[in-house]
């Protein structure tokens, strides 16, 4: 099947260039994977990663606090 696609925003067509010579792949296999991908029939379904497994688990640390603390002191001297 031939498709011609028009519009392709600069930002995606250096992905799919960087990817296709990083790869050694054509222009034309990398697009084909990015659509299989994109649209969710690829056969093995890419793993999706979150942060599900340590959301809401920060607890506060008066060492951590006080070890960093000076990275919050503003230097007057800096914005004069």
């Amino acid at each position: 099947m031939q498709y011609t696609i028009r519009g392709i925003p600069e930002t995606l067509d250096a992905a799919l260039r960087e990817r296709a010579r990083a790869g050694g792949k054509s222009l034309n296999e990398v697009a084909i994977e990015a659509l299989i991908e994109g649209a969710g029939v690829a056969s093995t379904p890419r793993k999706r990663r979150n942060f599900e497994h340590i959301a809401g688990t920060w607890k506060e640390d008066k060492a951590f606090d006080e070890a960093i603390a000076d990275q919050d002191r503003i230097d007057e001297e800096l914005w004069k």
